[in-house]
Formats: C-alpha cells, structure tokens, sequence
C-alpha cells in the first residue's frame, strides 16, 4: 500500500474501469438502472452475484436472470438443474464482492459464514428470503447467458432494505 495518498491506497478508483465517455451507450444506460443484489446457489456447491434479475409472476413463477456462462455457478446448476436465489440486504455486501469474484474467499466461497442447505443449494442461514427454481432453459442474451428458471418453492420471511446496485456502486434504499 502507498500510505502517502489519502485513505492510505494505492489508487482512489479501479484502475482498470472503463472511463464513462468509452463505455458504450447500452452499458451507460444499464448502470442508469437501479437493480437488486442477488445470492444465486446451486447444489455441487456453486453461487454467483447477480445484480440483472427478475422475476415473472405467473402459473409458474418465474426467475430470469443474466448469468457468466464460464462461471462455476453455470456449470453446477447445468449439472443440478436446480438452483435458489436470495436477495441480498446491505449487511450481505462482502458475502455479494466474495461470489463476484472481488472479496478474497481463503477456502473457498462456502467457508465464511452460516449455510442452510436445501434441494436447490446452500442459503445464507440468516437469509429470510430466498426461491428454489428448476433451471427451464437457458440461451444467449448479449454479452451473458439468459437462464430462466421455474419457481418451485418460495420462502418468504423479513428482509430488511434490499442491496441495491446502481451505476457500479452498492446503494440501499433510505
């Protein structure tokens, strides 16, 4: 670390961000967007932040959600055909930097904190929200992959204020 700047870091930004006049026009209007943060698990076990997620109320329900095709979360929930989703809440942003690949996970992304383990993969134990889907299908959607997924079961307890990602930055409602 290079203590002579402020905050004691070595840069006060990422030096690998696209500066914003370069990035181009559909990625400067998707950070434009606010989006919830998302725990996405699958059985092997694997997971994944997802910040670009929804859900579809129907006969099923529904979960979309825009996914790393290279990612380990690909891989294993193509192998389990099933997978859950928890919104995550402020007090999760290490747990959302640690399955975005930004928080080092020394033992690996499962090693730190409580899990339950349910059919679809392991939740946070203090999650009290989360779905259990059955992937339906999955297909090329831009630069990711589309995979949508029937709801099976939904849990739904308290959830505090939603973590919110907007313009590459964790916010929260207030």
């Amino acid at each position: 670390m290079n203590f002579d700047e402020p905050g004691g870091q070595i840069h006060s930004t990422d030096p690998f961000a696209v500066p914003e006049p370069e990035k181009s026009p559909v990625r400067r209007l998707r950070g434009r967007l606010a989006a919830p943060v998302t725990l996405w698990t699958a059985p092997g076990p694997a997971g994944l932040t997802v910040s670009s997620a929804l859900v579809a109320d129907g006969d099923p329900g529904r979960v979309l959600g825009l996914i790393d095709e290279e990612s380990d979360f690909f891989d294993a929930v193509s192998a389990a055909g099933r997978f859950a989703v928890t919104p995550l809440t402020p007090d999760d942003r290490q747990l959302a930097d640690r399955f975005a690949g930004l928080f080092p996970a020394p033992g690996g992304l499962f090693a730190g904190g409580d899990w339950t383990d349910t059919e679809y993969g392991p939740v946070p134990a203090a999650a009290g929200t989360w779905a259990g889907c059955r992937l339906d299908s999955t297909r090329p959607c831009g630069w990711a992959l589309l995979l949508d997924g029937v709801i099976e079961t939904v849990r739904t307890g308290t959830i505090g204020t939603p973590l919110i990602h907007y313009r590459g930055r964790y916010t929260e409602l207030g």
